[in-house]
């Protein structure tokens, strides 16, 4: 698929078969412990219609130093063209971390996005999860060892 794309440096994918093309800052930034900062790309694109992009964390980022994004993932719609900027959080609570200009600080996944159709019902077919909610497929209350 191609998209039109206006950037200083174009996402590239690191390895054949990533789902996530590296995208990477065009400023240089300072990320004070549990400091976050809404970090620029340069980069702006032209989805088409059912298509939607993620902005999601570099795993690398987040285990080694802390490194996420606030709203992960962040979702960029089809009619948007501004630039893609990435609200990054240093969750360690000792080390500040340094970003400079080329530095890969996130990933984008393009993905095809239907649009549904909201059907109101007053019934919802049963399932075997039924109303479970956070937790609900791997946690137990009351269980003693």
């Amino acid at each position: 698929m191609d998209v039109p794309i206006i950037a200083p440096q174009v996402p590239v994918y690191a390895h054949p078969g990533d789902a996530g093309a590296d995208l990477v800052s065009s400023e240089s930034v300072r990320l004070e412990p549990g400091a976050r900062a809404l970090v620029g790309t340069g980069v702006r694109i032209a989805l088409p219609d059912g298509y939607a992009a993620f902005v999601v964390p570099r795993s690398g980022l987040a285990a080694k130093h802390g490194i996420t994004i606030v709203n992960a993932p962040g979702t960029i719609d089809a009619g948007y063209r501004g630039e893609i900027k990435v609200a990054l959080l240093n969750t360690d609570t000792r080390e500040a971390y340094d970003i400079a200009v080329g530095d890969r600080i996130a990933q984008l996944i393009v993905m095809p996005v239907p649009r549904v159709h909201f059907l109101p019902v007053d019934d919802l077919p049963d399932t075997a999860r039924g109303e479970g909610g956070f937790g609900s497929t791997g946690y137990q209350t009351g269980v003693t060892a």
